[in-house]
């Protein structure tokens, strides 16, 4: 009697459908934590790279800004033994920019140098990227004239897709798509301001594996431009 009261009071153990049935469910919340998790690493990632993309963008945004604003020409053409200041853009999206600045800056404390410096800026094919291109930067030490010579060239921005700039022409007061100093339309004058479109690769947020367009935009007054030309009908204030 004792014994039989034993069995019926001992616990039972689990049975097959139990057991598999536990594993189900075990399996289902793992891929549930797994889904979870791995979204929520392709989302840092994606945040991460269009943070990069951002970066990039501001950076070289400024360092244009700060370039073309301090851009200057001498006045003097025909000096003897001294080279002429340009100001020469060649419209092609992407466009091709050289010019004279005072917008360099000394690394190294006595070092012999002045803030007169050669900028160009152009793109090559980006070797990393189907479909895109490298912003490059070029800052030559000597006014020459030669905007492929000496200096130090250094990537500016990577995922470039298109890089533009039209200028405003201060005796037209229209914008222009390339400048020349040494041609007849825009004999050694500067142009008013500098309008700059930077467009770059940025990932999707929708699909890792895609890319989209990333637009930034900025107009840069020129400090050495001659100022606008004054409408004849417009008023003393201005308007």
């Amino acid at each position: 009697m004792r014994s039989r009261l034993r069995r019926k009071g001992a616990r039972a153990g689990f049975t097959l459908i139990e057991v598999v049935v536990a594993l189900a469910v075990f399996a289902l919340i793992a891929s549930l934590t797994f889904g979870t998790i791995s979204s929520a690493l392709n989302t840092r990632d994606i945040l991460e790279a269009d943070d990069t993309v951002n970066q990039s963008a501001r950076i070289a945004i400024s360092r244009i800004r700060r370039d073309l604003s301090l851009a200057y020409l001498t006045t003097n053409t025909s000096a003897v033994n001294t080279y002429q200041t340009v100001f020469v853009a060649q419209d092609g999206n992407p466009d091709r920019l050289w010019f004279a600045s005072l917008a360099h800056q000394r690394l190294y404390r006595g070092a012999r140098e002045s803030d007169q410096t050669e900028i160009t800026y152009w793109t090559e094919d980006d070797p990393d990227t189907d479909g895109a291109m490298v912003l490059l930067r070029r800052e030559g030490p000597r006014i020459d004239n030669y905007p492929e010579r000496d200096g130090s060239i250094a990537p500016l921005a990577y995922d470039v897709k298109a890089f533009t700039i039209r200028y405003l022409d201060p005796q037209t007061n229209e914008w222009r798509e390339e400048w020349d100093t040494l041609g007849a339309d825009t004999p050694n004058r500067l142009p008013r301001a500098a309008e700059v479109t930077l467009t770059l690769l940025a990932p999707d947020p929708e699909d890792a594996e895609k890319t989209v367009e990333r637009t930034w935009a900025t107009t840069v007054m020129l400090e050495f431009a001659a100022r606008l030309t004054r409408s004849a009908t417009e008023d003393d204030d201005g308007s």
